[in-house]
């Protein structure tokens, strides 16, 4: 009797000693198994590392405090300096990142409106914008304007005047590039200085 208690003894001893060992490898086996699981989608998009990080930084829609929600814009090339005049375009949109103003031309609303009778935004000549709740007033020498194009290509203007008005007695030297923007009592005299290519 005694040494059937000890054969039992023994089983029982191997039998749970199996069960640990078994557990412990489950367990080590599951951070993999998670990783791996984690892995799978961004290996099913084709996207590498770093580029899974940007869509997931994306994706979580942080904002700094106290920003406005807004559909992202996708991002534009570097800003470059222009010789001279680009060629002719229609224009599409109207920005001022300074007053946070971004307008369409010829809106159902007609936020802005260009003066198609005369030069494209930067084109040659004083191309004439006008609209409504631009702002105006609020900009300075030095702030720029932006008008993005059908060409793909945002021209760049840098305020050069701002001035109750419309300002018609502005001398205006032709072959330049210039843009003239006009809000109810202000109008803001710009040049060209750069341009910007948007994928």
């Amino acid at each position: 009797m005694p040494r059937a208690k000890w054969v039992v003894a023994s089983l029982t001893v191997v039998l749970l000693s199996t069960t640990v060992v078994v557990l412990q490898r489950t367990e080590g086996a599951a951070p993999a198994a998670s990783t791996t699981d984690d892995a799978l989608p961004s290996r099913a998009l084709g996207l590498s590392g770093h580029r899974r990080l940007v869509r997931e930084l994306e994706q979580s829609g942080e904002s700094r405090p106290g920003e406005a929600t807004r559909p992202r814009r996708v991002a534009a090339g570097p800003l470059r300096t222009v010789s001279g005049p680009l060629r002719a375009a229609r224009p599409l949109r109207l920005r001022i990142p300074s007053t946070d103003v971004d307008v369409p031309f010829g809106g159902q609303d007609e936020e802005a409106s260009w003066d198609s009778a005369g030069p494209a935004p930067g084109a040659a000549g004083t191309a004439v914008v006008t609209g409504t709740a631009l702002r105006l007033g609020e900009l300075r020498r030095g702030r720029t304007v932006e008008i993005l194009r059908t060409d793909r290509r945002t021209a760049v203007f840098t305020v050069v005047r701002v001035s109750p008005g419309r300002a018609s007695e502005w001398e205006e030297p032709p072959g330049r590039a210039q843009l003239r923007v006009i809000d109810g009592e202000t109008a803001v005299l710009a040049r060209l200085t750069g341009h910007r290519s948007s994928s």
